[in-house]
């Protein structure tokens, strides 16, 4: 997508910040095993690995909650595991996210769905899958159909991530679609199934190019032809839209017309294809979920997609990476910022300023950025530069430029001018602003607010706003 793509994403992305959304589906433990792989097996002809270090991540629907939760909307995912080693250390993984309530069916006669990849030298050589793929039924049926109605009542949107791994049947998913449909919020689905009907009246489902190919029973190979199928596809079935994701070859939007939206990949490197297509639906309901149009929100799943395979592992995105592809420049030159201020000023206005390096922004930063635009009719932004950020972080920051940090504010609703300071501290910007509030988000104090006496001097107020919890560039950046 092109820096010029016409449509507001930061304001998205600030409504994603509020949004709500339920998750049903297939939830999963992805378990990576990295290690060396310097022989051949004596004993057969397989490489013998030598382990170095073992992660785990949530997989499946899990993937999809946490990528909702580092968008910033609150998740409540409902998945059925079994009563064993791998469920506990799932619900441990997902409650590092605070974001998300996870509503765990517990069944003792079926595994937690555990996916097992081995890796060396960067390349996947086995996957080992332990699972149990049979229907559920009778007493944890209507215990995930009871959470899931609850859920729904308080949600903006519905999304299905089906894995084939026995939740999503077409009982459950006609029962929540209808659910869904009768509060009036949209339902999206990932599909895994070769049946289309069991997702009948979904208001717009996201298979993959070969999915397509086994729900049509059809060849598939150019543009048109594809959206043909999918179209037809979608008139079978009450589908509102189809997003075929094509890998390389980008993504296409059909719906029951005869139009259709070709996008092109985004991606700049493939490092792992693991859990792309959890972003894809999880960037695309949130964006949804909070009224923005299809194509809009395709867009920044296209963008988070092309991000997120240049990663290890089934890895996420945050606001700050997908604005950083889409966000055009903005004019940083203080004196360009001081003759704004001093229009302002002549209307009447009160200027705001807050401060940082708003590196990858996420969602405790937008928290942030819109208590302080709430305390001032005009927010400030004062961003340290490249140099600044490393003085503060360290080596390997900021991981994002002084350039592409500025437009991402920028692009925010909240924030009318940003302007870059090489000085460790904000203290000589403030002095030649000189803001009628200086606002800071976090556990500090007023006293402890650099600027705080010079602005309190000229007749200013110091606030303290409330910042979100479980949010950091640090942790975001590693997963």
């Amino acid at each position: 997508m092109s820096k010029d793509t016409a449509f507001d994403a930061g304001e998205i992305f600030t409504r994603i910040s509020k949004a709500k959304l339920a998750i049903v589906g297939d939830v999963m433990l992805d378990e990576f095993v990295s290690g060396q792989v310097d022989r051949i097996s004596p004993e057969a002809p397989v490489p013998v690995m030598s382990r170095t270090r073992t992660t785990v991540m949530p997989g499946g629907a899990a993937n999809v909650a946490r990528n909702l939760y580092h968008l910033g909307a609150r998740v409540t995912l409902i998945g059925v595991t079994g009563r064993d080693q791998a469920a506990s250390t799932l619900k441990n993984t997902i409650d590092n996210e605070p974001g998300i309530q996870f509503r765990a069916i517990a069944d003792g006669k079926r595994p937690t769905t555990l996916k097992t990849r081995f890796t060396a030298a960067g390349q996947q050589i086995l996957r080992v899958d332990d699972e149990d793929s049979t229907e559920i039924e009778g007493a944890i049926l209507d215990k995930l159909l009871t959470a899931a109605e609850k859920a729904i009542a308080r949600a903006d949107a519905l999304v299905l991530s089906d894995y084939n791994k026995g939740v999503i049947n077409q009982h459950v998913a006609h029962t929540l679609t209808g659910m869904a449909r009768k509060a009036g919020i949209p339902v999206l689905v990932d599909p895994k199934k070769t049946d289309p009907a069991i997702y009948a009246g979904a208001s717009i489902i996201t298979p993959n190019l070969g999915e397509l190919k086994q729900m049509t029973g059809l060849t598939l190979t150019g543009k048109d032809e594809i959206a043909r199928a999918a179209q037809k596809l979608a008139a079978t079935h009450g589908f509102e839209q189809i997003l075929v994701t094509m890998g390389a070859g980008g993504m296409l939007l059909a719906d029951r017309s005869s139009q259709a939206l070709k996008i092109s990949s985004m991606a700049r490197s493939v490092f792992d294809v693991s859990g792309a297509g959890d972003t894809v639906i999880a960037t695309l309901s949130a964006a949804m979920a909070v009224g923005a149009a299809s194509r809009d929100a395709i867009h920044l799943a296209n963008a988070a997609a092309g991000i997120v395979v240049g990663k290890a592992g089934t890895s996420s995105v945050t606001p700050g990476e997908v604005l950083g592809e889409i966000a055009s420049g903005v004019d940083t030159d203080i004196s360009s910022v001081l003759e704004k201020i001093s229009m302002w000023r002549q209307d009447g206005l009160t200027i705001g300023f807050t401060n940082g390096c708003f590196d990858q922004l996420h969602p405790g930063h937008i928290r942030v950025l819109e208590k302080a635009a709430g305390c001032c009719d005009r927010l400030i932004v004062g961003l340290n530069s490249d140099s600044s950020t490393r003085k503060l972080k360290g080596e390997g920051r900021p991981i994002q430029s002084e350039d592409i940090r500025a437009a991402v504010l920028a692009s925010l609703p909240m924030v009318s001018a940003v302007a870059i300071f090489s000085e460790k501290t904000p203290a000589r910007l403030i002095r030649r602003i000189m803001p009628d509030r200086l606002i800071k988000g976090g556990d500090y104090t007023p006293n402890q607010v650099v600027g705080a006496d010079l602005v309190r001097s000229n007749g200013g107020k110091v606030i303290i706003v409330p910042i979100r919890q479980g949010y950091s560039t640090t942790r975001l950046s590693q997963g």
